[in-house]
């Protein structure tokens, strides 16, 4: 009977991958990602860290953190997440679920980003940069700096009227966090007429194939400057702009080995126009890294934000390696 059973199991087993194999094009970019990424190699630290052999078995970190990446790669919420699980059959495939195997529900997306934390899947995104720099997707010779908006909430109307009610005089990033629902969140200004509440991303993102280096966030009211020392690379040439254009800057370059490509503000006696203006060229296809990330943030708090960002960092990574590798891709 146990001999029966084992050759039933195996034949339900090759049927199912049977159905996979007709419905999933060999080309699909989930099958590619499988070729690029070694999920039990990557993820073995994680389930040492967060995971106990002890008590009832639940959903394995690989299936878990395979959820977590289609969820950024497509930009859904938790409850969107939950339904592609139980209806998309390429999602189920790559997430590691069988046909009939139990999807989890919504509510297990929050508890595993709380898990795994920001800290943990920064060591991931360091780990997954090293193997695309390991197949020479990284050149390390001219990066590219900047910062951009996470907008938090657009308006807090019922906030100020209440720091107004308590004998404040306006509601102002001194007194915000008394008030706001996310108490880490500031406002920041670029200019004159961008003023947003939220969080900056800061990003370095490699020269070759723009794909994202490093990357920290901060309150909105942190100067970009300010944060250069966390993401300024080991060498080469860094591009930034006029913001960066500081003595603390150049200090930072220095201590990091790093040739300066940041254009210099009008005022400052050194500025050549025609190089400021060759650098411009050189980072323009570059810039729009930035829009393709996401501006408004998911979750509240500074360490959720970070979260966010090496989360969506390490999906847009992985969406272009899968481009500029046809060749080890189609092996």
């Amino acid at each position: 009977m146990q001999k029966f059973s084992n050759q039933t199991s195996k034949m339900l087993l090759k049927t199912e991958d049977e159905i996979f194999d007709a419905i999933i094009a060999s080309d699909h970019p989930f099958r590619k990602l499988n070729k690029v990424v070694d999920f039990e190699e990557l993820l073995a630290p994680l389930r040492k860290e967060c995971y106990s052999d002890l008590g009832v078995a639940g959903i394995d970190i690989a299936k878990g953190f395979r959820s977590l990446l289609i969820q950024f790669w497509e930009d859904y919420s938790d409850r969107q997440m939950e339904k592609c699980l139980r209806e998309n059959l390429a999602v189920r495939w790559f997430g590691g679920f069988s046909l009939t195997e139990e999807t989890p529900d919504y509510s297990y997306f929050s508890k595993l980003r709380t898990r795994i934390g920001a800290k943990r899947l920064s060591d991931i995104f360091n780990s997954i940069n090293a193997k695309l720099n390991g197949l020479g997707l990284f050149g390390n010779v001219f990066t590219f700096i900047d910062a951009s908006a996470i907008i938090t909430k657009t308006a807090l109307w019922e906030e100020r009227d209440k720091a107004i009610k308590d004998g404040e005089e306006k509601l102002n990033n001194l007194n915000v966090k008394d008030y706001a629902a996310d108490p880490d969140a500031r406002w920041g200004a670029k200019g004159k007429n961008k003023i947003w509440f939220g969080y900056k991303r800061h990003h370095a993102v490699d020269m070759r194939y723009g794909l994202i280096s490093k990357l920290t966030a901060s309150p909105a009211n942190v100067l970009d400057f300010q944060m250069l020392d966390n993401i300024c690379p080991k060498g080469g040439m860094v591009f930034m702009d006029k913001l960066y254009d500081t003595k603390k800057c150049c200090l930072v370059l220095q201590a990091h080995n790093c040739a300066s490509g940041i254009i210099r503000k009008r005022n400052n006696k050194d500025k050549n126009r025609d190089l400021d203006k060759w650098r411009s060229k050189i980072r323009m296809p570059f810039e729009g890294t930035f829009s393709k990330l996401n501006h408004h943030a998911r979750y509240r708090g500074k360490a959720k934000v970070l979260f966010q960002c090496f989360a969506e960092a390490i999906a847009y990574n992985l969406k272009k390696s899968i481009r500029f590798l046809p060749d080890m891709l189609r092996a």
